[in-house]
């Protein structure tokens, strides 16, 4: 998936480059490449995010559990 997200804002500097002015160029480039990039990438990042925040969850149940010691009295 990285490299058709590199091809595109390949595409779309060199779009941005051959515009006739600098404005006309960054709004290229930002509209044609930067902006539906992330989303894309967003929307194809959830389901690694779920399932990270899923793994993590997991750990600190396992790392959190109370081993019913009572420190309390040691003090």
């Amino acid at each position: 998936m990285y490299i058709v997200a590199i091809g595109w804002i390949y595409v779309t500097l060199l779009m941005a480059v051959t515009e006739p002015n600098v404005i006309a160029g960054i709004l290229t480039f930002t509209l044609y490449g930067l902006l539906p990039l992330s989303l894309l990438l967003w929307i194809f990042g959830a389901p690694m995010r779920r399932r990270r925040l899923r793994e993590s969850e997991a750990l600190d149940e396992v790392v959190g559990k109370d081993d019913g010691g009572d420190a309390g009295t040691d003090e």
